[in-house]
């Protein structure tokens, strides 16, 4: 019962159910395979891509700036040209193309 007022609490301070209202629907290609795995770190939500080639791309969102500074709610994938990439909530093409970029670094 204590683990289960604590993370009600959690999902209030951090406004989870706002959160499922603002965020955007994705349109992955039907050749990805998606895994939805849970949040850790700091990030409110998680995802894994495998890629056709069989590359692997780990997706988070960060609403607070709790794992870099943006300054305003951001996706960042890793790995994206040998460093990481990172695009605000709405920018869903963003997204989308810097997770099938499998580009080693920026040329």
């Amino acid at each position: 019962m204590d683990a289960g007022i604590k993370r009600y609490e959690i999902e209030r301070e951090e406004r989870w159910r706002e959160f499922v209202r603002q965020m955007p629907h994705i349109q992955f290609p039907g050749d990805w395979k998606v895994a939805v795995i849970p949040a850790f770190g700091g990030a409110l939500a998680r995802f894994l891509v495998l890629l056709p080639s069989g590359t692997e791309k780990s997706i988070y969102f960060d609403a607070y700036d709790r794992l870099g500074c943006v300054g305003e709610p951001y996706w960042e994938v890793h790995p994206y040209r040998g460093d990481v990439g990172r695009c605000l909530m709405n920018e869903t093409d963003e997204l989308l193309q810097m997770i099938a970029d499998e580009q080693e670094k920026d040329e």
